[in-house]
């Protein structure tokens, strides 16, 4: 299965479900477009929920820093949310959990952006 895209608005938040996987070709494509339409269209406030990703390569990672840039090119704000363990190793072992700002819940999450 490859990725899935679900675009949300909670508040001036928005939430993009992530479910399938993020790799080399489709996976990364789409997230690719999809940062790329949001940040073009002035959204600033961006919350990547990846809960339901199965499965991200070294491609993957990378459109996650690329979607982080682009946000804040364009003084806007990244943040990760329900990361699988997979992610979270990954993260760990590029110490780019230094970087991305992770939560667990969708609510402290969202007013973290405040």
């Amino acid at each position: 299965m490859s990725v899935k895209l679900n675009t949300r608005h909670v508040g001036d938040v928005t939430v993009i479900d992530v479910s399938g996987r993020i790799t080399l070709g489709e996976g990364s494509s789409a997230m690719r477009h999809e940062m790329l339409s949001l940040t073009t269209s002035g959204t600033k406030k961006i919350l990547l929920n990846l809960g339901d990703v199965s499965y991200i390569d070294s491609s993957g990672i990378g459109e996650l820093v690329d979607g982080l840039t682009s946000v804040a090119k364009v003084g806007g704000t990244m943040k990760l949310l329900n990361p699988t363990k997979r992610v979270k190793d990954l993260l760990r072992m590029t110490n780019l959990n230094t970087i991305f700002e992770v939560h667990e819940d969708e609510a402290h999450a969202v007013r973290s952006f405040e």
